[in-house]
């Protein structure tokens, strides 16, 4: 017989559409066999035996579960056989709807579930009496009355699965063929054993009523022998779980559905209503607690169990099992107050550390609980479940660093490349995408002098600016070194200029170190799409290219225009140009000359490297100076005018007009230690005096390497070399770099001398420049000379030297030659003859 016992309360009320088909099905047949029996009721004794033998064999059973539902196959086909030879169908239907009424009330049924057993017991009874009153007589020794039993009992099983499929189908939904398959496939198997039981018990009482004894036995070993079937079948069903289990798990990708398949196997495969896994929040993985539950499409944030078990299961490391067949007792009442049924929370273990829990709560069914068999399964499953939690935090980890900075926890360029090839695909109309990089000034500087430990607090705290002050659809990431990237959609390129300049300004706020304040400031490059470009790589390029026209823009921000490519481009190609110029001499030195604004006398000149490309034309010095600096040719073009102007100096002694050479170096040249070698070199090859020769190195030359250039710059300064302080008031320099740096001279940056005669702070400045000088015993140097009010001003304050357009501007050797002759007259000196302007202008 098949018997089906719902396990949720879902829709329950509508059984009763069954239950009262069945009981008008019952009624109606029982009504015909009172009418169609000659004797419709009697034979009370062998009822009560009979009774007793249905209530027995409802005890042996065999379960399987079905959806929600658990299909119970027990032996009552076997007395229901034996009652059809032997009792009155009226009777037979009494003995089996009392038996039903006890077998519910033991196992402590709802009684809209017991009715409906109740009532399908007494349908399917009367239907197996029908067919025998409508097949019958029965005659044991007839083959054919076999049969009609047989027949009769099938017929019993079919209304009983019919009942099931139906009463499933109105409350939770149509049935598949497959769970059809299910609930009828162990009815059949279970009726035919019976039905052949049921036979040989009748054949052999037929023969004597001493084989009762002997059919005790074999029912007893029988029954034995179906238990132990019962508990293969569970035992065969949980090593099928645990391995279906493990293997889904296995084969789960990395992509956060491990919860989700955990769950939800977990869940099916041991009937709970409801199955939970937390994990406490441990380092940046945030705390997670899912459950599913069996009438929710989804996984839910909330659970029903006190979480005060969950947390003595996670301290204590021990799992904790909690119902009528798990004891716990003194846990029971509280968990019953939850409205839950019973509960197993399993501790998930990654070695010796707790990392959170499995539990399920609620076995499906009223007569049926968690038992010790349940909990073994939970805690293996539990060992396979910490592994793979472990294993996916693992790849999220990894996974986090490879596209993630380790010192900001920013994005990195990986994941900034991939963002922008996300963003690039789509733009919404009247939108461009913005990247916008900024580069922190100065971070070499706090590396050196302040260490390493220093320079990354001061990108940790860029970044968190960043971080802060970037809109939320913003995306904010370290591209590498001292650059980060916000890329986001904004509504144009002016849009994204304002944007840059408020974050720029955000980051201007004083950093301090102890008892040193740092002012952060930073250069920004825009670039938008598709304007600029439509590879991510592409845009990320030419943002820097922005970010470096940004470093010499006076608003620290500028947007990308094609022809900083272009120039970029160019200067690549120069590379190999260059070399060939170095070595076929085809670089010129041009001469700008130095003026004593005391008495116009001409005290020296400035060299100055100049390039005429036989393609490019006239190239700008400041780009072939940066290809020489990045392609590792600055010596020798420092070395190629070097030595030009040494041997004009050689000239204008030997010819009696002795002037002095002043040359440019680069920062990077002074911290070569073979450099004061090499310039003594020089002047030993064209036996100048090292007097005669100064060398500029321009503010930031100094300051920034603060500690690396010294040891050049003295031996430099015991050679008799003059040191110059090129460009000065245009970098950081504070007066104890004057009183500290072995020099000679300070020049003035043109950018202040070309406005002191129209703008008030540029005189003040210059000025004050002119009297720290004399204050430190060095002359003063005016670039950028261009009018006669400048250069009164710059003799009223008592400037030196002067230097600019005023009186020429740089000439090649012959053409400054001319210029001598033209401009100038000769005077007669004890050094040699000195040259002095006729007039200026």
């Amino acid at each position: 017989m098949a018997r089906a016992v719902r396990l949720v309360r879902r829709r329950t009320e509508l059984a009763w559409l069954i239950t009262g088909q069945l009981t008008l099905i019952a009624a109606s047949l029982a009504a015909i066999l009172s009418i169609r029996s000659h004797e419709p009721i009697g034979k009370w004794g062998w009822a009560l035996v009979f009774f007793a033998v249905c209530v027995a064999a409802d005890t042996v059973t065999l379960s399987f579960e079905v959806r929600r539902d658990t299909v119970l196959m027990s032996l009552s086909e076997i007395p229901l056989l034996l009652g059809l030879f032997v009792l009155p169908p009226i009777t037979l239907l009494l003995v089996r709807v009392a038996a039903s009424v006890v077998t519910q009330m033991r196992r402590k049924v709802a009684p809209v579930k017991g009715v409906f057993n109740i009532a399908k017991s007494a349908a399917s009874t009367t239907c197996a009496c029908l067919v025998v009153s409508a097949l019958g007589p029965l005659k044991l020794e007839d083959p054919r009355s076999w049969l009609v039993l047989a027949a009769a009992v099938f017929t019993s099983a079919a209304i009983n699965v019919a009942a099931v499929v139906a009463v499933i189908a109105v409350v939770q939904g149509r049935m598949t063929s497959q769970e059809i398959a299910a609930t009828a496939i162990p009815s059949v198997i279970a009726t035919l054993i019976n039905i052949t039981v049921g036979l040989v018990i009748l054949i052999v009482l037929q023969q004597s009523g001493w084989a009762v004894l002997l059919l005790g036995f074999v029912v007893a070993v029988f029954a034995l022998a179906y238990r132990s079937y019962a508990q293969f079948l569970r035992q065969h069903r949980t090593l099928s779980e645990i391995y279906d289990i493990t293997r889904a798990i296995a084969d789960t990708p990395h992509d956060g559905t491990l919860t989700d398949v955990l769950l939800s196997r977990v869940r099916t495969v041991l009937a709970a209503e409801t199955a939970t896994l937390w994990l406490p929040a441990q380092g940046r993985f945030p705390d997670v607690l899912l459950t599913a539950r069996v009438d929710a499409l989804g996984l839910l944030d909330v659970v029903a169990t006190p979480d005060s078990i969950r947390k003595a299961a996670i301290e204590s490391g021990e799992t904790i099992a909690i119902g009528a067949k798990l004891g716990e007792d003194d846990r029971l009442a509280q968990l019953r107050e939850s409205g839950v049924k019973d509960l197993i929370v399993v501790p998930l273990k990654a070695g010796s550390a707790v990392i959170g829990c499995l539990e399920v709560s609620s076995r499906m069914g009223e007569f049926t609980g968690f038992g010790p068999g349940d909990v073994r399964l939970l805690e293996a499953v539990a060992a396979h479940a910490a592994v793979a939690v472990e294993n996916s935090r693992l790849v999220e980890r990894l996974r986090f660093d490879a596209y993630h900075d380790a010192l900001t926890s920013l994005p990195n360029r990986r994941r900034l490349t991939a963002a922008l090839e996300e963003s690039v695909k789509v733009r919404a109309p009247g939108e461009v995408v913005a990247v916008l990089l900024f580069d922190v000034d100065s971070l070499r500087d706090v590396n050196d002098s302040l260490g390493y430990a220093a320079g990354d607090r001061l990108l940790a705290e860029v970044a968190s600016r960043l971080r802060g002050s970037a809109p939320s659809a913003a995306l904010v990431g370290r591209s590498g070194g001292d650059e980060f990237v916000v890329t986001m959609r904004v509504a144009n390129a002016e849009a994204a200029m304002a944007l840059a300049t408020t974050l720029r300004r955000q980051l201007q706020k004083p950093l301090t170190f102890g008892t040193l304040t740092l002012d952060v400031d930073t250069a920004v490059g825009i670039v938008v799409h598709p304007d600029h470009g439509t590879e991510p790589a592409t845009l990320l390029q030419r943002a820097e290219l922005a970010t470096y026209a940004a470093k010499s823009s006076a608003s620290g921000v500028q947007l990308f225009s094609l022809g900083m490519e272009s120039r970029s481009v160019r200067r690549l190609g120069l590379a190999g140009d260059l070399r060939r110029a170095l070595d076929n001499n085809d670089l010129e030195v041009y001469f700008q000359p130095k003026v004593d604004l005391r008495d116009r006398h001409l005290v020296g000149v400035e060299c100055l490297a100049r390039w005429e490309h036989p393609t490019h034309g006239s190239v700008a010095p400041e780009d072939f100076v940066a290809v020489a600096e990045h392609t590792g040719q600055l010596g020798r073009l420092t070395e190629a005018v070097l030595a030009a102007g040494l041997m004009r100096a050689r000239q204008w002694v030997d010819a009696g007009r002795p002037l002095g050479v002043a040359v440019n170096l680069s920062p990077r040249t002074l911290v070569d230690p073979d450099f004061p070698l090499r310039v003594e070199e020089l002047l030993q090859e064209h036996g100048v005096s090292p007097d005669r020769l100064t060398l500029e190195i321009t503010e930031d030359g100094f300051v920034g390497e603060e500690d690396r250039p010294l040891p050049t710059l003295r031996r430099l300064y015991e050679m008799g070399v003059r040191l110059s302080v090129d460009d000065f008031g245009t970098g950081y320099s504070s007066l104890s770099y004057l009183r500290r740096l072995p020099v000679h001279e300070v020049k003035v940056d043109r950018t202040f001398v070309q406005g002191m005669a129209t703008d008030a702070g540029d005189f003040a400045i210059v000025r004050a420049v002119v009297d720290i000088s004399r204050h430190f015993g060095l002359a003063v140097v005016a670039e950028g000379v261009e009018s006669e009010l400048t250069l009164d001003l710059l003799a009223d304050i008592g400037c030196d030297i002067g230097q600019g357009f005023l009186f020429s501007r740089p000439l090649p050797y012959e053409r400054l030659e001319a210029w001598l002759g033209a401009r100038t007259d000769a005077e007669p000196s004890p050094t040699g003859e000195l040259r002095r302007l006729r007039a200026v202008g």
